[in-house]
């Protein structure tokens, strides 16, 4: 764990927001080295346990799913751009990674600890296997670094799965393409859903092969080849024949 804290390096003042912090194995290092962090606990046992453990002064606990949080009133809560760290499940992790997109430009980076091969696709490029539509939707708004794998040896129970610390930072306001967001959610969902296909074929009932090609994109391509700003122009060409129809 003390790794993992070097590596976010938290300092007094900041607004740290721990997500899951069960019994608490991070919790008390990231507040020894911040003062005082939030954290959001969604088990009633597990957050009782822990405002007995630390002092409202120290730990605001905020009881509840992160999946259904207002994150937007949390950052106005707190102020200043958050730093949210946690230990995700990996039936929620992406979700959850979503759900997290929409106050990108409310924060000043994420770390979490991940399933090894979910950090991979994050991080993946394009014509990896890894690469997908969690890279491209995540690679869109932030910069991904898998910092360093954890041994399962450093749990208790030993789980099953290598799990890996990932560091998401979200690019200035400036990098960030203009587009329509869900007109690129859109494109990109419908180019992975059937990523064996041809774009010419997956994104058929949205563009047509003479669109794909003057986005700049090759309509006998898969989803897979294409980079973050290929499916930037498609999503472009896409709402821009969505407007005109």
């Amino acid at each position: 764990m003390a790794r993992i804290v070097q590596a976010i390096d938290p300092r007094a003042g900041q607004a740290v927001v721990e997500i899951g912090p069960g019994l608490g194995a991070l919790t008390g290092q990231l507040i020894d080295a911040a003062g005082r962090i939030t954290a959001v606990e969604i088990d009633r046992d597990l957050a009782a346990r822990l405002r007995e453990s630390y002092p409202e002064e120290r730990l605001h606990l905020v009881e509840g799913d992160a999946l259904e949080l207002d994150w937007t009133s949390l950052a106005d809560s707190l102020g200043g751009r958050l730093r949210i760290v946690g230990n995700l499940p990996y039936n929620v992790s992406t979700p959850l990674l979503f759900a997290l997109l929409p106050i990108a430009g409310r924060v000043h980076d994420q770390h979490f600890m991940l399933q090894r091969e979910v950090v991979e696709r994050m991080a993946a490029p394009p014509g990896s296997k890894e690469y997908g539509r969690l890279s491209v939707m995540l690679q869109f708004r932030y910069r991904i670094e898998r910092l360093f794998n954890v041994a399962p040896g450093s749990f208790h129970p030993v789980p099953k799965v290598q799990s890996s610390i990932v560091r998401m930072t979200p690019l200035p306001v400036p990098q960030v393409p203009e587009v329509v967001f869900e007109d690129f959610g859109a494109v990109v969902t419908a180019a992975f859903g059937q990523r064996r296909k041809t774009l010419r074929n997956a994104l058929s009932r949205l563009l047509t092969e003479v669109q794909i090609r003057d986005a700049g994109v090759d309509p006998g391509a898969r989803a897979e080849t294409v980079d973050v700003a290929g499916f930037v122009r498609l999503a472009r060409d896409f709402g821009r024949a969505r407007a005109a129809s």
